[in-house]
Parts: structure tokens; C-alpha cells; sequence
């Protein structure tokens, strides 16, 4: 493994380790609304990431076409926005467990998904890699009491999980982690208070309590300045296939930082799990590196792929 994908992979975990820490900190936003909650979250890291957007951002943003404005539109709207909602919705009639169980599944569909738009087979051994992820996910959260509207919200879930990794491939590279990130921040925000006054009305945004708002602060600081930003850089060094391995992570880590604050525990499921997520992310890594040496071109076969993906 060289430099660069040492770093994204490092980049991507950390993402993912993130992201599965927020799970604990969404547990102390039960009573707030929801879409007032999207907003000031992404609000506020749109105001942070601003500054690090880097040079000629302007120049970038106006270079952009129609289409690429309607994709990170999309981005936003599914892998953001709806993605927080339908785990929300599925979580009125569903134990937490089982969109979990499905978000876990979202290295398998990718690992189909971007092979398969970029005219190619999938990789067999990623797969593998990829289930064993899914199926370690499976295990550190079990599976809990839910409905037919539980499962489908799940389904939304994982449909959004995929869409941020999928959607974001052909505007990556032009943009950039930071300045991508910024700008989907800012449209996702805009979204959420479009959402929050049809959904809600005039209470679609209060002043949090003192809980609320550590809760808040750390999704749009840590999760979602450094998270993106991480999670699109290794994105960029290793590809959306390899990258969605380490989403594995996410009920790893959230299963790690439950018992910080009493709302779950560790015990010998979750240490079952999380080395079987590592074994997957570790085969599935391992074998897009042996191909990746074989065909001895790397990055030319991610910009084939970008290529594949700006054309739908």
C-alpha cells in the first residue's frame, strides 16, 4: 500500500468513526425538530467551511453546468436531508437496529453500483469484503421489533447512504473535499429550512437547550466539517468502492460510544461484529490494491470512472 492510499484509507475511517459517534450524539436531539436541527447543523459548517474552500472557489462554482448543480442539489437532497429524515421516520416504528442493519449493507450496493456504471464486473473478492462488512454491521446491532413502514424507511436509508457516495464521484474531482463539501452544506441547509416550514411551521426552529446544543455543535463541527471533508478526501485517493468499505465503521463506533452515555452496551456480539467488519474492510481493500497493481494505472482508472459517471 503506498502513501496516498494509506491516507485515504486513514482519511475514510476516520469519516466513518465520526459519522458513528453522531448516532450517540442524535440521541440527545429526540425532542428538537428535526428539520430546524438539519439546518442549524449544516448551516453553521457551511459558515466554517467558507474560509477553507480554497482559491478560485468562485471560479470553479461558475464553471459548473447545469447538470452538476442539479446533482449536488440531488446529493443533498438524498444523501443528506432525506437520509437523516428516513432514519428519523424508520425509527417511529423500528428499533434503531434495523436502519442500521440496511445503511449496512451500502458497501455491497456500491461495490455492484459504480463497477457496474463504469462498464465493468464488479470485483468478486470486493464483494466478499463488502459482505463481510455488511454482515459484521448485521451483527454489532442485531436485529429489532419493526413494520412494513419501518423497513421501507430503512430502504430510504440506504438508498441515501449509497447516493452520497455515488452522486458525489462526478463533481469530486472539479470541486475538491473542501470546496464540495461546502457547497453541499450550504444546499443541504437550504433544503432542510424549505422542509422544516412546509413539515413544521413556525416551530420548525427553537433555541436549543444546553444538551441540544453540545449535541449540535459536534455534528457541524466534528462530523460534519471534519467528517466530509476526511470522507471525500480519502474518497478522492481511493475510489467510492474501496471508500464505502470503511462505512462498516459506523455501527462500530457507534456501538463503541453508546455506553459513554447509557444507551447501549459492548459486549461479545459487538466484538464479534466489529472483527468481522475489519476483516472485510481489510479483503476488500486488499484485493482493489492487488488489481490496482496488476493494471498498474490506478488513477487512470478512477478518472474512467468519473468519466462513466458524469455521462448519466
Amino acid at each position: 500500500m503506498n502513501a496516498t492510499t494509506t491516507r485515504g484509507a486513514l482519511l475514510a475511517a476516520l469519516a466513518c468513526v465520526l459519522v458513528g459517534g453522531s448516532f450517540t450524539a442524535n440521541s440527545l436531539l429526540g425532542d428538537y425538530p428535526y428539520a430546524g436541527g438539519q439546518f442549524l447543523r449544516y448551516g453553521l459548517a457551511f459558515l466554517l467551511l467558507v474560509p477553507f474552500a480554497g482559491r478560485g472557489a468562485a471560479a470553479r462554482l461558475r464553471a459548473l453546468g447545469t447538470g452538476r448543480w442539479l446533482r449536488l442539489a440531488l446529493l443533498a437532497a438524498v444523501g443528506m436531508v432525506g437520509f437523516n429524515l428516513a432514519v428519523l421516520a424508520a425509527e417511529r416504528s423500528a428499533e434503531p437496529a434495523v436502519p442500521g442493519v440496511f445503511v449496512g449493507c451500502a458497501p455491497v450496493m456500491v461495490a455492484v453500483v459504480v463497477p457496474l456504471l463504469d462498464g465493468r464486473r464488479p470485483q468478486r473478492v470486493v464483494l466478499y469484503g463488502a459482505s463481510l462488512v455488511a454482515l459484521g454491521a448485521f451483527t454489532v446491532q442485531g436485529w429489532g421489533r419493526t413494520d412494513g413502514a419501518g423497513i421501507a424507511f430503512s430502504v430510504c436509508a440506504l438508498v441515501g447512504e449509497v447516493g452520497f457516495a455515488v452522486l458525489a464521484v462526478p463533481v469530486l474531482r472539479p470541486l475538491g473535499p473542501r470546496l464540495l463539501s461546502t457547497v453541499v452544506c450550504g444546499v443541504a441547509a437550504a433544503e432542510s429550512a424549505v422542509v422544516g416550514v412546509l413539515a413544521d411551521g413556525a416551530g420548525w426552529l427553537r433555541r436549543p437547550d444546553t444538551a441540544e446544543t453540545g449535541a449540535l455543535l459536534w455534528q457541524a463541527v466534528v462530523v460534519t466539517v471534519v467528517g466530509f471533508v476526511c470522507w471525500y478526501m480519502g474518497m478522492q485517493r481511493i475510489g467510492a468502492e474501496r471508500a464505502t468499505l470503511y462505512s462498516g465503521l459506523i455501527p462500530v463506533a457507534a456501538a463503541c460510544t453508546a455506553p459513554l452515555v447509557g444507551t447501549g452496551s459492548y459486549g461479545a456480539a459487538q466484538a464479534v461484529g466489529s472483527a468481522l467488519v475489519c476483516a472485510g474492510v481489510a479483503a476488500g481493500s486488499g484485493a482493489s490494491l492487488r488489481f490496482t497493481r496488476r493494471s498498474g494505472a490506478p488513477a487512470t482508472c478512477q478518472r474512467t470512472s468519473e468519466r462513466s459517471l458524469e455521462r448519466l
